[in-house]
C-alpha cells in the first residue's frame, strides 16, 4: 500500500472520523450507512479482534453454503482460503463387499461363542469395504493479496458481524485508512470481497495458490485441548505461493479476470474423476493487468474481487458437469450488478434465516473484550454473554454451511485447508453428522436441514445395495461414514465400521426435523427412507441365545472397545435404542399416511421384542447387553452412545423413566465431564435434558474455555470438527427450553449464572415458536405461536398446563 503525499477525497467521500469509524458516500460504497461496520454490529452478534490471524483457527469463516472462505485480515498480505463443497477426492465407486454374506453367520457364531478376537479378525478379513477407507473432501486452495510497501498499522480491527454475515478489516497506516469487506453471497453464487483505501492507495498482487496437502500437527490428535498461544503479532507475515501444481492451469479470461482450472485428487485407489474451476474478477479504478500467476492492480482507492468456482459433480453417479461454463455464467452475472446490489441482496437473504431467532442471558463486563481474550478467560469467570454469542455463531455456522440444494455440512462444515484434512472431513453418521443438525430446527434453521434430507436419499439408494449384497437382506443400511459418493459399506476395520446403525439414526434425526415442521409433504418424502431402514433391521435382528429379546449382530457400541480386545459384540444398548425409535417413527408415519398396515403390524411386534435397557451392578446403564462397563479398559471415553436414549432420543426421560435417568447420571459420571470438543457438548446436552442446569453449565464453560474452543471460536476436538459447535447451541437451547414426551419444557435446566434472560424465535416440537422471558430464575412472559386450535402441554417448574392456540395463531401468558 502506497500513502499518497496529500490526502484526495473520494467523490464526496467525508473525511475519516478518529477511530475506525470511516464515512464514504453511495458513489464509492453504496447507499448504506456511514457508520462503520463493527458499529453496526450487535456485540452479542460479532467476533472481533485486534489483530491478523496468523493460524488457520484464527482466521474467521464466510459461507453460502456451497462457497466458502477464510479470511485471516492480515497487512501484508491477505489470505483467503477457499472451498467449493463439492471438491472431493475420487470419483463414484462401489465398496461393497460381495464376501461379507458368506461370512455373516460365522461372524455371529463366533460372537455368541464369545470368541470375540476370532470374530473381530474374520470381519476384518471378509465383511469390510473396498478400498478400506473413503475419500476426503478437500480445498479450492488459496488466494494471495500482496501489498506493496505495507507499514505497522494502527487502529487495527478485524471483526465477522454474524447478523450481515460479512468479515470486515480496517486499519491505518499514517494518513491513510483501509477497509475490506468479506460476504460469501448465497443469491449470487458468488464470494465477494471489497477493498477500500482513504488517503491512500491500494496496490497489490493476486496469486492463486493450489491446494496442499497438510498434516494436521500430530499433538494436536490428542485430548488435551487447544491452548490459545500467546505469540507476538506477526503483522508484515507473508506466506509462499509455492510451485505450480501438475495438472493445474491458469489463464487470463478476459479484462481484469483469471481462470483456474484442476482436477480433484485420487484416494485409495479410487481414481481422480472431477474437474474443477474457478474464476476471479477484479473491478476497480486504478489499473488492473494479468500476470502468470494472477492479476496486478496498482494505483486503486476501490477494488471489488469476484469469486467464483464449481466442479463437473452433478450428483453422486454423474460427473459431467461442465465447471468452466458454470463460473463463466456466475461471475459474468454477478459483474453486472453493482457491489451495493450484491451487498444488499446477500444480507436480505442472509437476515431471512439469521434474524429469525434472537437470544439474551445477560451481559458482564467481559462482554467489551476481544472474542480471543473472552473464550481464555471463560474458563474462570461466568461470561453468559458468551454463551449467547456461540448460539449465534453456531446459527451462523449452519447457515454458512448448509444451504438447500447444496451439501450437507462435514465435520469441519464448509471449511477445509487441506487435501488431507482430519479424519478426512467426510460424514461421520455415528454421532457427528447427526449432532450438526441438533440445533436446526430449534433454532429456527429448519430450512437449513434439506442437504441432509437429499443425502439420506441418495445414500438409501447405494445402501440398498450394500443392505443386498453384504448382508442378504431388503432395506437400505449404512454403517458409521459416508462421503460424497454416498458410500455406505462398512469402512477403517471392524473395531469401528462394522456398526449397522448409521442410516437409522440418520433417518431419526429427519423425523425429528418433521416433528418440528408437521408438513405433510415432507413426511411423504421421509416414510419410504424410515420404511427401508426398518426393512432391513426386520430382516437381520436376531434372537438373543439367551433370550432377552431382538439384538443386532455384528456390531458395536461406536469406537468402545469392551474388556474382550474388541469392540464387536451383539445388541449393544446404542442399537437397541436407535431401532426402537426407528420402529416407533416408521410407526407413526405409516399410520398417518394410512399405508402399509398389514407391514406395520411386523414391526410393531419387532420393537415389542427389542431388548430392554438394562441397569448393571454398578448402578449405571449398560452400555452392553452384557454387563461390562466396570471393566472396560477406557472408563473415560469419549463417546457415551448408550445415553442416546437421553439426548437425543426421549426415551429415558425425568418424567417416564426415573430409575434408569439415575442410572444415566451413574454412567455419565463415570465417563467424565470433560472429553474432546464434540463430546463435552454431548456431556452439555445429557445433563440439561436430565435437569441438572448448575452442571450443564460447568461443562459448558469448559466446553467455551481454550481448550476446547480456538481463538475464531471453531470447536477444538482437536483439531477442529465443527459438530462441537453445534452440540454446544443446541445444549445452550436445551437448558432454556425442551421438547419431549408430548410437552413442552421451560427453562426445566435454568443454570444459577443466568438469572435474567429471553429468548425469542425458539421453534418447537409441533410446528410452535416460542418466546420466553425470565426474572431471576423465574417465568416472566411467555408467547407461542401456531396453528390456530392446535394444543401443547406445558411445564414451567411445579405448574403443568395446557396451551391452545387462539385464532389469530398466539398464546400469551404473563407471570406475577
Amino acid at each position: 500500500m502506497t500513502r499518497a503525499t496529500k490526502p484526495r477525497g473520494f467523490n464526496r467521500r467525508e473525511t475519516l472520523a478518529a477511530g475506525l469509524a470511516l464515512s464514504a458516500s453511495p458513489a464509492v460504497l453504496g447507499a448504506r450507512s456511514a457508520a462503520s461496520a463493527h458499529a453496526q454490529a450487535r456485540p452479542g452478534e460479532c467476533l472481533w479482534y485486534q489483530e491478523p490471524a496468523g493460524a488457520w483457527t484464527e482466521a474467521l469463516p464466510v459461507g453460502n453454503g456451497r462457497l466458502g472462505a477464510m479470511v485471516f485480515g492480515r497487512v501484508a498480505q491477505e489470505r483467503l482460503q477457499l472451498n467449493e463443497n463439492t471438491l472431493w477426492a475420487g470419483s463414484p465407486y462401489d465398496p461393497d463387499n460381495p464376501d461379507a454374506l458368506a461370512a455373516l453367520p460365522q461372524v455371529r457364531a463366533l460372537l455368541a461363542q464369545g470368541k470375540y478376537k476370532e470374530a473381530t479378525d474374520l470381519a476384518s478379513a471378509r465383511m469390510m469395504a473396498k478400498p478400506l477407507s473413503q475419500m476426503p473432501y478437500g480445498t479450492l486452495g488459496d488466494l494471495l493479496l500482496t501489498f506493496s510497501n505495507p507499514e505497522q498499522p494502527k487502529a487495527y480491527r478485524r471483526q465477522l458481524d454474524l447478523a450481515s454475515a460479512i468479515a470486515t478489516t480496517e486499519y491505518g497506516e499514517g494518513t491513510a485508512r483501509y477497509r475490506r469487506e468479506v460476504f460469501a453471497s448465497a443469491p449470487d453464487q458468488v464470494i465477494v470481497m471489497r477493498l477500500e483505501a482513504e488517503a491512500g492507495t491500494l496496490d497489490f498482487d493476486i496469486t492463486y495458490r493450489a491446494p496442499r496437502a497438510l498434516r494436521t500437527p500430530r499433538e494436536q490428535f490428542g485430548e488435551g485441548g487447544a491452548p490459545q498461544t500467546t505469540r507476538p503479532t506477526d503483522w508484515m507475515l507473508r506466506e509462499e505461493v509455492g510451485p505450480p501444481k501438475a495438472g493445474v492451469a491458469l489463464v487470463g479470461d478476459g479484462s481484469g479476470a483469471f481462470l483456474v482450472t484442476g482436477h480433484n485428487e485420487s484416494s485409495a485407489g479410487i481414481p481422480a474423476g472431477l474437474r474443477y474451476a474457478m474464476r476471479v474478477r477484479a473491478i476497480g479504478d486504478g489499473t488492473i493487468t494479468q500476470t502468470e500467476q494472477g492479476l496486478s492492480i496498482r494505483g486503486a482507492r476501490e477494488v471489488t474481487l469476484l469469486i467464483t468456482a464449481a466442479t463437473s459433480y452433478v450428483s453422486a453417479r454423474d460427473i459431467s458437469g461442465d465447471p468452466v461454463a458454470k463460473v463463466r455464467a456466475v461471475g459474468q452475472a454477478a459483474e453486472r450488478k453493482s457491489y451495493d446490489t450484491l451487498r444488499r441482496a446477500h444480507m436480505a437473504d442472509h437476515a431471512a434465516l439469521f434474524g429469525g431467532m434472537t437470544i439474551d442471558l445477560g451481559t458482564r463486563a467481559a462482554a467489551a473484550l476481544p472474542t480471543n481474550q473472552r473464550i481464555a478467560a471463560s474458563e474462570s469467570e461466568d461470561d453468559p454473554g458468551l454463551a449467547a454469542l456461540y448460539v449465534q455463531y453456531g446459527r451462523y455456522l449452519l447457515i454458512a454451511s448448509s444451504r438447500s440444494g447444496g451439501q450437507p455440512a462435514t465435520l469441519q462444515g464448509l471449511w477445509n485447508e487441506s487435501t488431507l484434512p482430519p479424519w478426512d472431513s467426510k460424514y461421520t453418521i455415528n454421532i457427528n453428522t447427526e449432532m450438526n443438525y441438533w440445533p436446526a430446527d430449534p433454532a429456527g434453521l429448519g430450512l437449513c436441514i434439506e442437504p441432509l434430507v437429499r443425502m439420506v436419499e441418495e445414500l438409501a439408494v447405494k445402501g440398498a445395495k450394500t443392505a443386498r449384497v453384504m448382508y442378504g437382506a431388503g432395506g437400505w443400511v449404512a454403517h458409521h461414514n459416508t462421503d460424497l459418493w454416498r458410500a455406505s459399506a462398512p469402512i477403517d476395520g471392524p473395531l469401528w465400521g462394522l456398526w449397522p446403525c448409521g442410516g437409522a439414526w440418520l433417518c431419526n434425526t429427519l423425523m425429528r426435523h418433521w416433528d418440528h415442521t408437521r408438513d405433510g409433504a415432507l413426511l411423504a418424502r421421509l416414510y419410504p427412507l424410515l420404511k427401508g431402514a426398518s426393512h432391513f433391521f426386520l430382516d437381520t435382528l436376531i434372537d438373543d441365545p439367551k433370550g432377552r429379546g431382538l439384538v443386532t449382530s455384528p456390531s458395536l457400541s461406536p469406537e468402545n472397545e469392551h474388556a474382550f480386545g474388541s469392540s464387536l459384540c451383539v445388541g449393544p444398548a446404542m442399537d437397541r435404542q436407535i431401532i426402537r425409535d426407528l420402529f416407533g417413527h416408521t410407526l407413526g408415519a405409516g399410520e398417518r399416511l394410512k399405508v402399509d398396515a398389514d407391514w406395520l403390524g411386523k414391526v410393531r411386534q419387532a420393537r415389542s421384542r427389542l431388548a430392554p435397557d438394562r441397569i448393571g451392578a454398578q448402578g449405571q446403564l449398560q452400555e452392553w447387553l452384557e454387563d461390562w462397563d466396570a471393566v472396560a479398559p477406557d472408563p473415560h471415553h469419549r463417546h457415551v452412545s448408550h445415553l442416546y436414549g437421553v439426548y437425543p432420543s426421549g426415551q429415558i426421560n425425568p418424567r417416564d423413566t426415573p430409575e434408569l435417568i439415575e442410572a444415566a447420571k451413574v454412567s455419565l459420571r463415570q465417563r467424565g465431564d470433560l472429553s474432546t470438543g464434540w463430546a463435552t457438548a454431548w456431556r452439555v446436552c445429557l445433563w440439561a435434558r436430565m435437569g441438572e442446569g448448575d452442571h450443564a453449565h460447568e461443562v459448558l464453560k469448559g466446553l467455551l474455555g481454550p481448550r476446547r474452543t480456538y481463538p475464531n471460536m471453531f470447536d477444538a476436538h482437536p483439531p477442529f470438527q465443527i459438530d462441537g459447535n453445534f452440540g454446544g447451541t443446541a445444549g445452550i437451547l436445551e437448558m432454556l427450553i425442551q421438547g419431549w414426551g408430548d410437552e413442552l419444557h421451560l427453562l426445566p435446566a435454568l443454570p444459577s449464572a443466568w438469572p435474567d434472560g429471553a429468548i425469542r424465535g425458539f421453534r418447537a416440537r409441533g410446528a410452535l415458536k416460542v418466546d420466553l422471558v425470565w426474572r431471576g430464575g423465574r417465568h416472566r412472559s411467555l408467547v407461542v405461536r401456531g396453528e390456530p386450535g392446535s394444543t401443547v402441554t406445558v411445564r414451567a417448574g411445579t405448574e403443568r398446563f395446557v396451551v391452545v392456540i387462539g385464532p389469530a395463531g398466539t398464546f400469551e401468558r404473563q407471570w406475577g
